[in-house]
């Protein structure tokens, strides 16, 4: 498996920050605090990369809240100076994922989407008589930290960025609680490990 290197000079490059934000932006530059962000963009941009230089940096507190939509469910949002570095890290990370995802999943994916996932489902479904519906029930809450971070380090070597998004999982919001084991665990791992991660909106 290819391992990676040197990312995190990246992440923290001035370009990509201004497209991360500008990103972050899309949909939500009516909101006031995205407006004041983008006001002095490149003042904000420098102030971020700078902490982000000099290992400075931390997550801001999440807003939490409900919705339904049809179920209800947790939403944790993070304050947008966050999410442009959310989508700083996203920008050169994804790539080295994207390639070991399986063509028929569409969330979240450039060039993917619903309506490309409407578009496959009508192929199989002129091709295929049955369908089997489900859900990964409680995903996002019961995401095992270092689990999750210990797949990241599997494709990445690069010390500052691993340290960045540890920084990134640890600061999630307590999630909806889950009792869920997975292999290697005892009776009590539950209650001794971190779990859960803001659910994508």
């Amino acid at each position: 498996m290819k391992t990676h290197n040197h990312l995190f000079e990246r992440i923290a490059d001035t370009e990509n920050l201004i497209a991360a934000a500008l990103r972050a932006a899309r949909g939500k530059r009516s909101r006031p605090n995205v407006a004041a962000f983008l006001d002095d963009l490149g003042g904000n941009v420098a102030r971020i990369q700078a902490r982000l230089l000099d290992g400075s940096w931390r997550p801001g507190a999440y807003r939490t809240f409900w919705i339904t939509d049809p179920k209800r469910r947790l939403i944790s949002a993070a304050p947008f100076a966050d999410r442009v570095v959310h989508h700083a890290v996203c920008a050169v990370i994804e790539p080295l994922f994207e390639a070991g995802f399986i063509p028929d999943s569409y969330a979240c994916r450039v060039g993917k989407g619903t309506h490309a996932a409407v578009d496959r489902y009508t192929d199989f479904a002129r091709r295929n008589c049955y369908v089997l519906k489900c859900d990964i029930s409680r995903f996002f809450p019961s995401v095992d930290h270092e689990i999750l971070l210990s797949l990241l380090a599997r494709r990445i070597r690069c010390g500052r960025t691993l340290a960045l998004l540890r920084l990134i999982v640890e600061s999630s919001p307590p999630q909806e609680p889950v009792r869920a084991y997975f292999p290697g665990d005892d009776l009590f791992t539950p209650d001794e490990r971190r779990r859960g991660i803001p659910s994508a909106t």
